[in-house]
């Protein structure tokens, strides 16, 4: 049967929660198109955002406007090397802030204004993520347009955030959601990916047969172009049984072989993790791969190679907590090796008695 064209190029449809949303994309445009699809509300709202996407090339941004800055950079090379998922990422933080302060002058911008984006958001990480795309935009500035002028946004005062991030699975947790979720479960395949491979959400949603090649896991990770090669362990092979050897990847969706969305994956894996009542997420389960690691008395190189990182700047923060355990275990144990008492012998009650 020959698929319909679609009426409206550009147009597609954005579920979130449950809500049906459309957005127009064209290149770098990018616009909400509201109102029933098809609707007098809906044309009218397509037909300004084919004429907005014309003439994104010949901007209508005033020149020195936050908007106009926000599309200097999305043309330079320096967005153009990113990952694709760090493209996508970026462009939604963007055009948020083209939104919000898009009319205002960059060159006028006070840290009192930066602080003023940052309490619009929910949330410290999200408030702190304004402050370094707006940081971002003003470093950009400075070293690609000839902007001599301060850069308010690194005086913003930060949001306090859990130093740790994503909560680290502990193995009480990890064995919980193994009882919850049996042998030949699409859920205990996917923690155990996620566990033994230390993939982000994105490289697990298009991991498959593809990338086993002589009993090991080979892949180059999105984001950093990493490449990484992996034993198989032996819990996740017996996992990796029950794949069907005629489908190419390892994790689809229920009742067909078609890939998740990334966000999708993570939300329905979180469900999964309800289901076994424990905190986790599939960030999680990376850290909980490095702190194993770690904890076993891997090096930082070793640590990286899991995690397909460039270098050993992460890597040295699973090492460095092992390490702290490691050597306040030695201490202990030297301590209690010398019996060591510092208390008087009226109070010393493991103190030797003297006979009267």
């Amino acid at each position: 049967m020959r698929r319909r064209k679609n009426p409206y190029p550009g147009v597609r449809k954005n579920v979130v929660k449950g809500r049906v949303y459309w957005k127009f994309e064209r290149g770098d445009f990018r616009t909400n198109i509201p109102g029933p699809y098809g609707s007098a509300e809906f044309l009218a709202a397509y037909e300004a955002a084919l004429e907005g996407s014309k003439s994104s090339n010949g901007s209508k941004a005033v020149q020195g406007t936050v908007e106009w800055l926000i599309e200097q950079y999305l043309s330079s090379l320096r967005f153009q090397n990113l990952s694709d998922s760090r493209k996508r990422t970026i462009r939604l933080e963007l055009d948020w802030l083209r939104r919000e302060a898009g009319k205002y002058h960059f060159e006028r911008l006070e840290v009192r204004h930066i602080e003023a984006l940052m309490a619009k958001k929910k949330g410290p990480t999200a408030a702190n993520t304004v402050k370094k795309n707006m940081s971002m935009l003003f470093n950009f500035a400075a070293k690609k347009l000839s902007y001599t002028g301060p850069n308010p946004a690194r005086y913003a005062e930060r949001m306090k955030t859990n130093p740790d991030g994503f909560h680290t699975w502990t193995d009480a947790e990890v064995n919980r959601f193994l009882e919850r979720h049996g042998p030949g479960t699409k859920a205990r395949l996917v923690m155990l990916l996620a566990l033994n491979t230390g993939m982000a959400r994105q490289d697990l949603a298009k991991f498959g047969h593809q990338h086993v090649k002589a009993g090991r896991i080979i892949y180059r990770r999105n984001k950093t172009k990493v490449a990484a090669d992996l034993p198989i362990l032996p819990e996740l092979a017996e996992e990796l049984r029950h794949v069907p050897k005629d489908r190419m990847l390892f994790i689809t969706q229920d009742n067909n072989d078609k890939p998740y969305a990334v966000a999708s994956l993570g939300n329905w894996f979180r469900d999964r993790c309800t289901e076994a009542n424990v905190p986790g997420s599939l960030h999680g389960l990376r850290k909980a791969g490095a702190t194993r690691l770690a904890n076993a008395g891997a090096t930082e190189w070793e640590i990286a190679s899991f995690l397909a990182h460039s270098d050993t700047t992460q890597a040295a923060v699973y090492t460095k907590k092992a390490n702290r355990a490691r050597l306040t275990d030695s201490g202990f144990a030297k301590l209690e090796a010398g019996k060591v008492s510092n208390l008087s012998e009226k109070l010393d009650k493991k103190g030797g008695k003297t006979n009267e």
